[in-house]
């Protein structure tokens, strides 16, 4: 009774039906519907007591989603869809939400425009995303995802492509700019289910085995100490859980280093597997891409498994390179 109570106060209701749609600091909130910061953050807070929104900090700003787990937040979905779709004040929400979406989208799209020619240049180097994202849906295959982690998120192109596959999804990413990024493109693709937030891939602010699909794509050449990484996605990982890295094989292009913080100039099959080896994981199939332009780089999509659950049940991975 106390959750129908509190969603269903009109303001509290609205601030329901526009989380539902990503996620919002209370800035965005107090802009759409035209209220004072206190009265937001008071409404906020009570519908957070009943476990109906999470809330999580990014620097100085704090934002805030519709809680995805439990009975409670599964009561207030069904709410919201019951929704009239012809109601005055949710449809007018859902114009300022669009406003404010385009804000974001205006925002990311500048951040593009000043780093476009660096970017561009590293595209004319790599294998196609094409070809690497056809790859590594082959590899994940059709099975259903129920909790996919996408660390050092970036743009959100992966947490965008396996939509189709997840249940819910978090991606992780250091910069603030990027995650601005991630998050238009996941109001314009219409994903609901997927989440970004900052933070420090080689100390997450996750508790550990919530994530049966964690993927690492092109992130671990810019790190220091790219097995953290690797330790970290495999503390979060469920038993029998999968981590997917794609990165950049062994090349001797030292300027990327200068030009482009590149700190780790690939990685070979051999020190990938002993890297996953350490940390509890076997490599099931390894693929190598190479890029059709000239003097352009390989790109590996290496697929791990967390051998607990096979140990348990005395059922041995299969490893194969391909």
């Amino acid at each position: 009774m106390d959750v129908l109570k509190t969603s269903g106060e009109p303001t509290r209701f609205r601030l329901l039906a526009l989380l539902s749609a990503g996620d919002l600091t209370v800035t965005d909130l107090t802009e759409i519907l035209g209220q004072s910061q206190p009265r937001i953050s008071r409404h906020l807070k009570l519908l957070a007591e009943e476990a109906l929104i999470d809330r999580y900090q990014e620097g100085a700003w704090a934002y805030f989603r519709i809680r995805q787990e439990g009975k409670a937040a599964a009561l207030v979905r069904t709410l919201l869809a019951a929704a009239s779709e012809d109601d005055p004040v949710l449809s007018r929400d859902s114009e300022r939400l669009a406003s404010v979406k385009r804000l974001r989208a205006e925002r990311a799209q500048a951040y593009f425009s000043r780093n476009a020619s660096a970017w561009d240049e590293l595209r004319k180097l790599q294998v196609s995303d094409e070809a690497v994202e056809a790859a590594l849906l082959k590899l994940i295959g059709t099975t259903p995802v129920d909790s996919l982690l996408d660390l050092g998120t970036g743009t959100g192109r992966i947490l965008q492509l396996l939509a189709p596959l997840y249940r819910r999804a978090v991606g992780v990413d250091a910069s603030r700019d990027m995650l601005a990024v991630a998050r238009s493109n996941l109001d314009k693709e219409g994903v609901v289910k997927a989440s970004v937030r900052h933070g420090d891939i080689l100390n997450l602010p996750l508790e550990g085995q919530d994530f049966d699909l964690i993927t690492i794509h092109q992130v671990l050449h810019y790190l220091d100490q790219p097995e953290l990484a690797i330790a970290e996605a495999a503390r979060v990982l469920r038993p029998g859980g999968r981590l997917l890295i794609v990165d950049l094989a062994p090349h001797d292009l030292e300027y990327l280093r200068d030009e482009h913080a590149h700190v780790r100039l690939g990685f070979s099959h051999q020190a990938m597997a002993e890297w996953l080896e350490k940390y509890g994981l076997e490599v099931e199939k390894a693929v190598d891409l190479a890029s059709e332009r000239e003097g352009g780089l390989t790109a590996t999509v290496w697929l791990a498994r967390d051998r607990r659950l096979l140990i348990a049940t005395n059922t041995p991975a299969e490893s194969e390179t391909v």
